[in-house]
């Protein structure tokens, strides 16, 4: 009998249509076009300006526009997971917000949070209940607001994040989906990359506004180093454990955290540029959404059965590597 795989059947994404751009930002903090592409790679960002447009609406539309694609009903969906680093609450999940918005009654959702390495690491519990052979459509949706935790006067996270949402839909396949992965966390990374604020340790007040701690910290040089180093890792390793070559691998995916650890990453495993995913320059880093969005996005690119190589990191540490057969003929569906 064939191991039952967690194959990727279809995308969906939502962007805003506000585009900021490195020109606009310049006139709200000491930065240019060419410091920010230089270090960073972005050129613009999506941002969701509308203060009521939170998590969970982006979540729902990618979401309700994957079900129509794929002709899916919501009380045909056994459950689906949310990654987020912007929940709407602290409780309840913005996953069942999600699941009510688009009608999902019959399924249990829940949310995952693991920062930037939260759809890979989704990816991966996905593979196990798939294994299950219990849940037939599973739906993983990541959406982030990132303008909400950013300091438009910091220019060293300024230029860096943006807002968008994606949803891909999980089903099982003997011959397609997850092959292996490999997922790592250290939490060293506390200190260099965080929000101080709004948690128990620093409960919101009026101490915590005025000390700007509900805003995005970042120790860049730090993080840089790890980024660099743990990405080109686990790409590299989850390639040579199961014997490929870089002519065996049809697209790396990284996230799109910067370009120069996008760089290095295809570098490392050898791969040419033109098969990396690489979007950041138009939608800045999307956190958890930056590897979904880039799938949606290149989905009419990619064919069955070609070899994906999924790679992030992100706070916490967190880490890793999925690869993966994907599943089906884009420009047909």
């Amino acid at each position: 009998m064939q191991k039952i795989r967690a194959a990727i059947t279809g995308t969906a994404l939502y962007l805003p249509d506000y585009v900021l751009t490195n020109d606009e930002l310049s006139t709200m903090m000491d930065t240019t076009d060419e410091w920010i592409m230089t270090r960073i790679g972005v050129r613009e960002r999506r941002i969701a300006r509308d203060p009521g447009m939170v998590a969970s609406d982006m979540g729902s539309i990618a979401v309700k526009r994957l079900l129509d694609k794929l002709g899916v009903t919501p009380d045909q969906v056994d459950a689906l997971i949310c990654t987020t680093s912007t929940p709407d609450y602290v409780f309840p999940s913005t996953a069942t917000v999600i699941a009510e918005k688009c009608g999902i009654k019959n399924a249990f959702a829940f949310d995952l949070k693991a920062a930037c390495s939260g759809f890979v690491f989704a990816l991966e519990t996905v593979a196990g209940l798939i294994q299950l052979d219990k849940y037939k459509r599973i739906i993983i949706v990541s959406s982030e607001k990132m303008s909400w935790m950013t300091d438009y006067t910091d220019r060293s996270t300024a230029p860096i994040f943006g807002d968008g949402a994606s949803a891909v839909m999980i089903e099982p396949s003997e011959e397609y989906g997850v092959i292996d992965s490999v997922l790592r966390s250290d939490g060293i990374g506390l200190t260099y990359l965080h929000m101080k604020g709004g948690g128990v340790v620093n409960p919101s007040s009026y101490e915590t506004v005025d000390a700007k701690m509900h805003y995005i910290y970042q120790d860049g040089k730090v993080v840089f180093k790890h980024a660099v180093a743990a990405m080109a890792d686990v790409a590299e390793y989850v390639i040579e454990r199961n014997g490929l070559k870089s002519d065996d691998v049809d697209w790396v995916v990284p996230h799109q955290a910067n370009v120069r650890i996008i760089d290095a990453t295809a570098k490392r495993i050898g791969l040419p540029y033109e098969k990396v995913m690489i979007n950041i320059d138009r939608v800045g880093n999307t956190s958890s959404a930056s590897i979904p969005i880039c799938l949606a996005e290149w989905e009419d690119k990619l064919k069955k059965g070609d070899n994906l190589i999924l790679a992030a990191f992100g706070a916490g540490f967190t880490w890793g590597a999925v690869y993966l057969k994907w599943a089906y003929d884009g420009k047909k569906q």
